[in-house]
C-alpha cells in the first residue's frame, strides 16, 4: 500500500512530503512527485504514541463496570447508589474504589450497601477485589479460605475468572478511542496473561506488545510475599535472556528489585514498572544499572489528596520522579496504566509538565515519554528512511501542539501506512 503525505512538518527536516509503502517510509523531501494522499497543511507528523503501560482487558472491561474512584461517586451514600443502578439478581462489577469514597471494604460493608445483587468492586490499585456475601454464594467462594470468610480477594484474579460471570470486553472501543488519541502502540503489561489473551487482543488496531508473551516478563513483588534479593536473583536468571520488566511500587521493592538485577546481572530491556517510590540515594544506582523506569508522572496529579492522606511523609517527596531520573541519566518512558490512570496519552504529559513538586518536565521530554521503540521505551523513534510507518499526523505545527498537549490535535493516525484514525 502507497500514501503520499504532502505538506508535513518533520522533525529536524521543515516542510516534507513523506512517501509510504509496504508499511515502511520509503521517501522523505519537498515536492515528491506521485498523485497525493493526504494534505498535512504543515501539521507536525510524529511517530505515533506508544503505551508502555496498559491493562487492555481491565480497560475493555470498563464499558461493563460501574466507577466508583473519589472523582466518580462521593461519600457511602453515593457509592450505595452507584452499586444499586441494576436490575436486583444483576451482578454488578464496580471499579475504581478507594478509602477516601466511604472507608475499607468487605463482605458485610457491601452486604449493608447492596445486599440484594452479587456485587464485586475492585481497588483503584487492581490489586483486590472484594465481593458481597450474594457474590460469595453464587461463585461458591462463601467461607472457603480467607477471601470466602470477608470477601477480601487479594491479586486472585486467575481464580475469581473462572468463577465469576464473564464481562464483554469493548476492545473495539479501546482501539477507536486511543486511534483518536494517535495511539499507534501498547505494552500490554498484566502479570499473568491469560490463555489465549493475546489472541483475544489482536482485534486492536494498534501493534501489540503482551509481556509474558513477548519480552518482557512481568514480575509481581508484594510487600506481604517479598522475596529476598537473593531469592529474586535467582528468579530473574532463570528467565535470562529474556529482560525482565519489575513491578515496584514500594521504597523495599525497589530496593530488592535493584540487589537483585546487581546479583543476577541486568539485560538489555530490563524495566522497573511504575518505580513509585525513588529514594534519591538509589538513583545513580538505577542508571549505573542501565534499566530503563516506566513510570506514570501523572499519579501524584491524579491521586494528589489520597497520597497526602495515604502516603507516609518521608515517602511523598520520592512518588513518580520523572525530572530528576532523566536529569541523572536514567532511561524513563511512560505507560497511562489504564483503566486504573487516565487511558489519554496527552493528559498524562500536561500532568507530567504542570508537576509542582520539582519533577516537572518540559513538553518536549513529556511527548518523547511515549515517541519510545516497544523494546527500548526510552529510545525515541524517529520517522527517517526506512522506518515503519506507524504514525502520529497533528493539524498543527509541532510548537503548537506542544503548548496544548491535548488530544484534539491529533488528525490522523497510521499504522503501517493504513489509516486507523482520520479526520
Amino acid at each position: 500500500m502507497g500514501v503520499l503525505i504532502r505538506d508535513v512538518e518533520l522533525a529536524g527536516r521543515g516542510r516534507v512530503d513523506v512517501r509510504v509503502e509496504n508499511g515502511r517510509v520509503v521517501e522523505i523531501g519537498r515536492r515528491l512527485a506521485g498523485p497525493v494522499d493526504v494534505d498535512g497543511r504543515g501539521g507536525a507528523l510524529l511517530p505515533g504514541l506508544h503505551d508502555h503501560h496498559v491493562h487492555l482487558a481491565a480497560l475493555a472491561a470498563d464499558a461493563a463496570s460501574v466507577r466508583v474512584g473519589p472523582a466518580d461517586v462521593h461519600g457511602r451514600a453515593g457509592f450505595a447508589a452507584a452499586l444499586r443502578g441494576g436490575a436486583p439478581g444483576e451482578w454488578v462489577r464496580a471499579v475504581g474504589y478507594h478509602e477516601s469514597v466511604a472507608g475499607e471494604l468487605d463482605r458485610w460493608v457491601l452486604d449493608d450497601v447492596a445486599a440484594d445483587r452479587p456485587v464485586r468492586v475492585q481497588h483503584r490499585s487492581g490489586a483486590m477485589w472484594v465481593l458481597n456475601s450474594a457474590a460469595l454464594r453464587a461463585t461458591g467462594l462463601d467461607g472457603h479460605g480467607d477471601g470466602g470468610r470477608d470477601g477480601r480477594f487479594w491479586r486472585e484474579d486467575e481464580r475469581l475468572r473462572h468463577l465469576v460471570p464473564p464481562v464483554r470486553l469493548d476492545l473495539e472501543g479501546v482501539g477507536r478511542r486511543a486511534a483518536r488519541l494517535g495511539v499507534t502502540g501498547f505494552t500490554n503489561a498484566d502479570p499473568h496473561p491469560g490463555h489465549g489473551l493475546a489472541q483475544i487482543l489482536s482485534v486492536l488496531p494498534q501493534r501489540l506488545v503482551v509481556m509474558g508473551v513477548d519480552p518482557p516478563v512481568k514480575l509481581m513483588l508484594d510487600d506481604l510475599t517479598l522475596p529476598t534479593p537473593a531469592q529474586l536473583a535467582v528468579t530473574v536468571a532463570g528467565l535470562r535472556p529474556r529482560p525482565v520488566a519489575v513491578h515496584c511500587v514500594t521504597r523495599v521493592q525497589l530496593l530488592v528489585t535493584l540487589l537483585a538485577l546487581d546479583e543476577a546481572g541486568p539485560a538489555v530491556g530490563d524495566r522497573i514498572e511504575h518505580a513509585a517510590v525513588v529514594p534519591e540515594e538509589t538513583i545513580d544506582w538505577i542508571r549505573r544499572l542501565g534499566v530503563t523506569v516506566v513510570t506514570q508522572p501523572h499519579f501524584p496529579v491524579e491521586r494528589a489528596r489520597a497520597y497526602a492522606a495515604d502516603v507516609p511523609s518521608d515517602d511523598r517527596p520520592h512518588l513518580y520522579r520523572c525530572r530528576s531520573l532523566a536529569e541523572a541519566g536514567v532511561p524513563v518512558a511512560a505507560g497511562t496504566d489504564a483503566p486504573y490512570g487516565a487511558h489519554d496519552p496527552w493528559a498524562v504529559m500536561r500532568a507530567a509538565v504542570e508537576r509542582g513538586d520539582g519533577e516537572a518536565v518540559t513538553p518536549e521530554t513529556a511527548l518523547n515519554l511515549f515517541l519510545g521503540r516497544p523494546e527500548q521505551p526510552a529510545e525515541a523513534r524517529r520517522l527517517e528512511i526506512g522506518a515503519a510507518a506507524d504514525l502520529c499526523l497533528l493539524h498543527v505545527p509541532l510548537r503548537e501542539a506542544l503548548d496544548a498537549l491535548a488530544a484534539d490535535v491529533v488528525r490522523a493516525a497510521y499504522v503501517g501506512g493504513r489509516p486507523i484514525h482520520t479526520l
